[in-house]
């Protein structure tokens, strides 16, 4: 086990203050209209500081999402290896907390700058391919061994990726007034059927 030094928790600390202040400066401001100058005077940090921690603006608010396909990554690999690749996408999402919608105004707020501003918009897609990467060969695993075997995969994880962002989207759509996970359903049994 590795133990955290007083160094790890002070960059934790300062990233995270960074991306508290930033991700408020966002909301109130606009993405496109909040400056890193502006964010590195409300922290009070220098920007080589700030490009230590993040490679771009757009990575304040997307900056653990190639984690976050990690960890969904992770609780894929675990999945009963009888279980249907749909379904275990389906489980790994939600046992990772992908489809589930912990703090509605946060989230709400946040998916609206998302699909509202297209450099963050591409940065997350950006980000997303990294998750296809992790996720097709954990599925092509699932699959008969035949010569399509890693088409198929890639197009189950690209199409149950894309029903997650399309869920996302027609969830905030909706004011937050649906259930994420049963949006995901519906758009899985539409690309199904």
């Amino acid at each position: 086990m590795t133990e955290t030094t007083a160094w790890d928790r002070q960059r934790t600390a300062v990233r995270d203050e960074i991306t508290r202040t930033a991700v408020d400066l966002f909301l109130r401001q606009g993405f496109e209209a909040t400056t890193v100058d502006q964010i590195l005077e409300s922290v009070g940090v220098s920007r080589r500081s700030f490009f230590r921690y993040f490679g771009t603006k757009e990575d304040v608010v997307l900056g653990d999402l190639v984690a976050r396909g990690a960890v969904i990554a992770e609780a894929l690999k675990v999945r009963p290896e009888d279980e249907e690749p749909w379904a275990a996408i389906r489980a790994a999402f939600t046992e990772a907390g992908e489809i589930l919608t912990l703090d509605r105004s946060s989230m709400l707020a946040l998916g609206r700058m998302l699909f509202d501003t297209p450099s963050l918009l591409a940065r997350h897609i950006e980000k997303r391919l990294r998750w296809q990467g992790m996720f097709v060969p954990l599925i092509a695993a699932r699959l008969a061994d035949t010569d399509d075997r890693d088409l198929r995969a890639h197009a189950i994880v690209a199409a149950a990726l894309t029903c997650l962002d399309a869920a996302s989207r027609e969830w905030v759509r909706g004011d937050g007034q649906y259930d994420l996970s049963e949006l995901y359903d519906r758009a899985v049994s539409a690309v199904r059927a």
